[in-house]
């Protein structure tokens, strides 16, 4: 799988784990990443996906440290990779 794809499957998944937390203050970052989905759908650039990944990562990382048993070590390891994959292929 190349790098474009595995970024949006990351925002995809870290948008489900905060719809999933359902706590209010994640309402940006939801909105922020489905508008950054649908950008990336109809253009084909991945810049957006990589900056909201990377804030998805370290937001969803903070959250783990109060919360360890709601987010997935795996989910969150997939994310941070296909952030540094980007980061990489650039």
């Amino acid at each position: 799988m190349s790098v474009n794809p595995k970024l949006e499957k990351a925002c995809k998944d870290a948008l489900a784990q905060f719809e999933k937390i359902g706590d209010e203050k994640y309402y940006d970052i939801r909105s922020k990443l489905e508008f950054v989905l649908g950008s990336y759908g109809f253009d084909g650039n991945p810049v957006g996906l990589y900056e909201y990944a990377k804030k998805s990562a370290a937001m969803l990382k903070k959250y783990k440290e109060k919360h360890p048993r709601q987010i997935s070590k795996k989910m969150l390891d997939s994310i941070e990779k296909a952030v540094e994959d980007y980061k990489k292929e650039k």
